[in-house]
């Protein structure tokens, strides 16, 4: 399989998981609880409109990201980095185990990174399409809030390493769109107490989806380095094996048969 079919398939997978994971942030959580459908009423707003300004203005966040991507991209891309995938490859896998160590917390609580948060004034401040859009914009780019996870960083050098500016950029919106996407859990909840069981879940859910990210970037960590080193690959995915059996994370399926 060509290289730039597997940097496009690893770093969808990637995007996406770092979208997943994304949700646990303190914004994230904060945007589910204050853009519901009945704290909409309470604004004299409707949910639905407002949760599509939210979608939409992630997807332009995330496409705001992949403009800058798009610009590296057509950098690496007349740097001539097509002529060597071999490197190019190493480079991807490396920046994935780097990225799954980083949120094993093998180098101690490195994340999260950024810190911030977006201005919870706006909601009684601003038309709702403007607070929507506003904070969908500022969720979308995923490096504007809490950085939760290193996958945001790798899915990022995954598209620039595919050499494919446009490429780039979708998988960039992409990511955007997933992200904002998260908006929707609050649909059912009606009342503050089904907001309540919502986030109960959410909680639960929180550990298993960080080990679903930390499993996708060493998933990728290998095809990538096995691509261009297998007896490499073999010796990753070994060692993450172990790894994962030292700090107690679940190996994600595909790593522990290579």
């Amino acid at each position: 399989m060509h290289l730039d079919v597997i940097l496009l398939v690893l770093a969808t997978a990637t995007a996406v998981a770092a979208a997943a994971r994304s949700t646990w942030s303190p914004c994230g959580l904060s945007m589910l609880s204050s853009l519901t459908p009945f704290g909409e009423r309470s604004r004299g707003h409707r949910y639905g409109v407002t949760a599509a300004w939210f979608v939409l203005g992630s997807t332009a966040g995330g496409a705001t990201l992949g403009l800058a991507a798009f610009a590296v991209t057509t950098g690496a891309s007349s740097a001539g980095a097509r002529s060597h995938p071999a490197v190019v490859a190493l480079v991807a896998g490396g920046s994935a185990l780097l990225g799954a160590a980083v949120d094993a917390r093998v180098f101690g609580n490195v994340l999260p990174v950024v810190r911030r948060q977006v201005d919870d004034r706006w909601l009684s401040r601003y038309r709702g399409w403007v607070y929507a859009s506003g904070f969908g914009w500022q969720i979308g780019t995923g490096v504007a809030t809490y950085v939760m996870t290193s996958a945001v960083f790798v899915f990022l050098a995954l598209a620039v390493l595919s050499t494919q500016p446009w490429v780039a950029l979708s998988i960039c919106a992409g990511f955007g769109a997933a992200r904002g996407s998260a908006i929707l859990l609050t649909t059912s909840a009606q009342d503050p107490q089904e907001l309540r069981v919502l986030h109960r879940k959410l909680d639960r859910a929180g550990e298993p989806v960080r080990r679903l990210a930390i499993a996708v970037q060493a998933t990728t960590a290998v095809i990538a380095i096995s691509y261009a080193q297998p007896v490499l690959g073999l010796v990753c995915a070994a060692l993450i094996v172990v790894s994962f059996r030292i700090l107690r994370i679940p190996a994600p399926a595909g790593v522990a048969g290579k």
